[in-house]
């Protein structure tokens, strides 16, 4: 063998054996590459499923994110800022890599930031619905919000299904001590959703003829019947976009010498493979009161035995859609701004889907950075 061809075999044969060695921890071992969930927290109010973080605050003089140095603010703006997640994700959608890091972000320019983590529900929590959620255990860990910060003035935070929730607590409890909304893809006139909201409203119409001739109501249903496994909410969010998640998977199988890109699909595969189920209650209502019925599309929807009209909303409002969000399309969040009371309101198309409204390379500018601006005049 000549020498010229003895020194080409040399890298390859190293870069095979990393990829070797890359395959084998990305299998065995994938937890111990997830670089999610870095930001040090306390938990200030645990009931024993659904906890309260509090992000202790930064300690450097700057951070880096996505390779820019950003300089961390000394003094904290009054109002604390509340994530209010969507059920079935994990937490680390917000905290998913120390350079991209929605939490670290915000921290820097100043925010005291909370995070009410939903947990884990698991049969014995099937009969939890929307009342359940934003009746009785918002206010219960808003209190301790409050009690904690010594603020009463709040910032209010929700992506997609949390964005419904932080609008029907406000609403519902006619809270006029939340200062701020920030609501990202949530949606608001389900029937407006592209290809979906077509399929609503063919369910609406079969819906309809139910309810004429028959006497099944799905809210009649046993929950517990209803209850819908992380692994089925997994597998359904993937199936959005079939194509995008064999993209990545062979992807990787091409860069498995690329220790980086092999980290960083494990980070991002412990999101998306780590969502968790949907009580039998939630499901109730949602498919009912949002997709089916469409009520916010009205201005209006039935949580329990209440009636909540966005109408009683009156604090300054953020949305945000995104330009390609399929779930959840500009045209079915938009409506929102018609019915709240707040004049002080703002609706901005992003580019990207609905997961790139928390996380994508293009939310630190396009979003995190709007949102810390427009709440900086609005929180002290």
């Amino acid at each position: 063998m000549s020498h010229t061809a003895a020194t080409r075999k040399k890298p390859s044969r190293k870069k095979a054996q990393r990829a070797v060695r890359n395959l084998s921890d990305r299998l065995l071992r994938p937890q111990e590459m997830v670089l999610a969930g870095r930001s040090p927290y306390e938990v200030i109010h645990d009931n024993g499923l659904v906890r309260l973080r509090h992000y202790h605050p930064l300690t450097e003089d700057c951070i880096l994110l996505d390779g820019v140095k950003v300089t961390v603010e000394k003094e904290r703006h009054a109002v604390p800022l509340v994530i209010v997640p969507p059920l079935a994700v994990n937490m680390f959608i917000y905290d998913l890599f120390p350079e991209r890091s929605m939490i670290r972000y915000l921290q820097a320019r100043g925010y005291d930031i909370y995070l009410i983590d939903w947990g884990v529900p698991r049969r014995r929590h099937a009969h939890y619905n929307l009342a359940t959620y934003c009746g009785e255990l918002m206010p219960e860990f808003l209190a301790r919000v409050r009690e904690h910060s010594g603020s009463q003035d709040l910032s209010l935070h929700g992506w997609s299904m949390g964005g419904i929730c932080v609008l029907c607590y406000t609403a519902l409890n006619q809270d006029k001590h939340i200062r701020n909304l920030m609501v990202l893809g949530s949606p608001i006139n389900s029937h407006a959703s592209g290809k979906l909201g077509k399929m609503y409203q063919f369910m609406n119409r079969r819906a309809e003829w139910v309810r004429e001739n028959t006497g099944f109501r799905i809210h009649n249903l046993n929950p517990q019947w209803l209850h819908t496994p992380g692994w089925m909410n997994t597998l359904g969010f993937k199936l959005m976009d079939p194509v995008s998640n064999l993209r990545g998977y062979w992807e990787l199988l091409g860069k498995l010498a690329d220790r980086e890109f092999v980290v960083n699909h494990a980070t991002t595969a412990a999101f998306l493979d780590g969502m968790v189920a949907y009580p039998g209650g939630i499901v109730q209502d949602m498919s009912v009161r949002i997709w089916i019925d469409n009520e916010l599309a009205k201005g209006y929807m039935t949580i329990g035995d209440k009636e909540m009209r966005l109408s009683d909303i009156n604090a300054s409002l953020l949305v945000f859609a995104g330009q390609t969000d399929n779930m959840v399309t500009p045209a079915a969040v938009e409506t929102l701004l018609d019915y709240v009371s707040s004049t002080d309101k703002e609706f901005r198309v992003v580019p990207g889907g609905h997961l790139g409204l928390v996380h994508s390379s293009k939310a630190p500018e396009n979003i995190w950075k709007v949102i810390a601006d427009w709440l900086g005049t609005r929180s002290d």
